[in-house]
């Protein structure tokens, strides 16, 4: 018989995936919260040790990748750190007010603008504000990619050993 503890981390495993896909909801944290919950509820004995490091290596780097990963691409396509946390402010407004596409407009638009004013080169703002929103999207994708690997490397290690 399934326990409900397991249905219930497999739930924020699985949600966890999702919410890489939400913006402003926790996938790394979710995934961490299954694992540990199973883990806790096994007596510390599933996953095994090996098993419990690697997934939550992988969450840590989920969360590096959801905090990190926009403004370490914008910092690479030459934006200060003055602007790219204005974009990040900007970007999670308009997204509150408008969804994802208000994120990625504000960020690319407050990347450009800030960049612009400060340095009056239309291409390096251009440039910067690409790659601050690539960076978003790509950060997006590989949480998602990190956060599928928890779940399915949680199911292989408990479930088939």
């Amino acid at each position: 018989m399934v326990e409900v503890v397991a249905i219930l981390a497999v739930a924020l495993l699985v949600a966890g995936i999702a919410g890489t896909l939400i913006p402003l909801v926790p996938g790394g944290l979710l995934s961490l919260a299954g694992l540990y919950l199973y883990w806790w509820d096994s007596g510390f004995a599933e996953p095994g040790s090996v098993a419990l490091v690697v997934l939550t290596t992988l969450g840590v780097l989920t969360l590096l990748a959801e905090f990190f990963g926009g403004s370490i691409a914008a910092k690479a396509g030459g934006a200060s750190w003055t602007t790219t946390g204005a974009a990040m402010v900007v970007g999670i407004v308009l997204m509150i007010v408008t969804g994802p596409f208000g994120l990625l407009i504000g960020l690319f638009g407050t990347v450009f603008v800030l960049e612009y004013v400060q340095n009056g080169d239309v291409d390096g703002s251009a440039r910067s504000a690409v790659y601050a929103t690539v960076g978003i999207l790509a950060s997006t994708a590989v949480q998602f990619l990190l956060t599928a690997s928890i779940l399915l490397g949680f199911l292989i290690s408990v479930f088939l050993f």
